[in-house]
């Protein structure tokens, strides 16, 4: 089968249209990306998710840009707009959404919400999702992601409820000490009067979000919900009433079943001391590292 391109949407934002011409002039010079990539200096996977306005570039490739296709400084100018956009287009909306949003209810299976990170666990996860991405690219995504969590200490803040699948508590992310620092962050913003955090056992067994990743609830101002499903490499806003009346009946029933907040935070404790035990030699790495001395 060959190879398609995935579809450019240049009008959806400056960062979509930075990668869209982009493709514009290379298609036009009758260049391939691991061409323009080799004579550039650049990352070919770098430059296929600035392509698809997933990435942003570094600060020298617009010149680069300008100087190879002798575009006069358009990749410049485009740029100047693009870098104040620090989520892509496609996420704009939600982001939009949630800075206005005065109650947020989501529920998650993979990793802690984003709103709730720790730096540090930000980036592992950053790492782990985005394998091949330049170190600064990781760290605008996780700056990008903690300059998010402002809306949690406004004056008045929304209202938020977050109930977390038992995964996020078991799976390492960053190692030991980073999971469990944020086990700990978690439990701190549990305490605040506008947060309540749930944990979801395996005990409950299915239940009605079992094959998705990530489900929130928005309710704006205006008193309307709005619903947004997020899955690994995709995110859809739902907000006809039919459909968001389906996704509150599910985030009801996992809050019927999940934990009650003490008992969540109790659950998060104990995680908490397993992680710490799990950075503890044990009897027998003592007694091998004893041995190892004695033949010294």
């Amino acid at each position: 089968m060959p190879f398609q391109p995935r579809e450019l949407f240049p009008d959806r934002s400056a960062r979509d249209l930075f990668g869209a011409e982009i493709r514009r002039h290379r298609e036009k010079a009758d260049m391939s990306l691991r061409r323009l990539s080799e004579v550039l200096n650049y990352s070919k996977s770098h430059l296929a998710r600035i392509e698809a306005a997933e990435s942003l570039p570094y600060d020298d490739l617009p010149a680069k840009l300008d100087a190879c296709f002798g575009t006069d400084g358009l990749f410049a100018r485009l740029y100047a707009l693009a870098k104040n956009e620090p989520f892509p287009g496609k996420y704009r909306r939600v982001v939009e959404i949630e800075s206005r949003a005065v109650v947020i209810e989501q529920y998650i299976s993979g990793g802690a919400s984003g709103l709730l990170q720790t730096p540090k666990y930000a980036e592992s996860l950053m790492r782990g999702v985005h394998p091949h991405a330049p170190l600064a690219e990781i760290e605008a995504m996780v700056k990008a992601r903690v300059d998010r969590q402002a809306l949690l200490d406004r004056p008045k803040p929304p209202r938020c409820w977050f109930i977390l699948d038992e995964a996020v508590l078991r799976r390492p992310v960053g190692g030991s000490e980073t999971t469990r620092d944020q086990l700990a962050s978690l439990i701190r913003r549990g305490k605040e009067s506008h947060v309540t955090i749930q944990v979801l056992p395996f005990a409950v067994g299915e239940h009605p979000e079992m094959l998705g990743g990530a489900l929130t609830l928005y309710t704006v101002p205006e008193g309307l919900q709005v619903a947004y499903e997020e899955g690994s490499r995709s995110g859809t806003i739902i907000e006809d009433r039919v459909g968001v009346a389906v996704r509150r009946e599910n985030y009801d029933l996992l809050r019927a079943m999940a934990l009650s907040p003490r008992d969540s935070e109790a659950m998060i404790r104990a995680v908490m001391e397993d992680w710490t035990r799990a950075d503890q030699p044990g009897p027998e790495h003592c007694r091998v590292a004893q041995e190892q001395l004695q033949q010294r």
